[in-house]
């Protein structure tokens, strides 16, 4: 357990920055394009969604207070009145 059980270190002064191919940059440049296009699509898609999302909503929403206003216009259990009980 001593210091030769240590791995040597590794010279990397030779290659600081190491030089990329002119055909790596395209690659790299082609798809930052295409990520660019796939991230706008899907930004365009979540919008179309919360729209829809918020249209049902509202139309939900107006449906139970359309519903909650027919309910209190309803008069015919005010006029209701009990039946005299039998006696037996």
């Amino acid at each position: 357990m001593g210091d030769s059980d240590l791995k040597s270190k590794i010279n990397n002064t030779v290659s600081k920055n190491p030089v990329l191919k002119q055909a790596e940059l395209d690659y790299m440049k082609v798809i930052e394009q295409k990520n660019l296009e796939r991230v706008q699509k899907l930004q365009q898609i979540s919008k179309r969604n919360r729209i829809t999302g918020c249209a049902i909503g509202a139309g939900v929403f107006g449906i139970y207070l359309y519903s909650i206003y027919a309910v209190k216009q309803e008069t015919f259990l005010d006029d209701f009145e009990e039946p005299a009980k039998v006696q037996q």
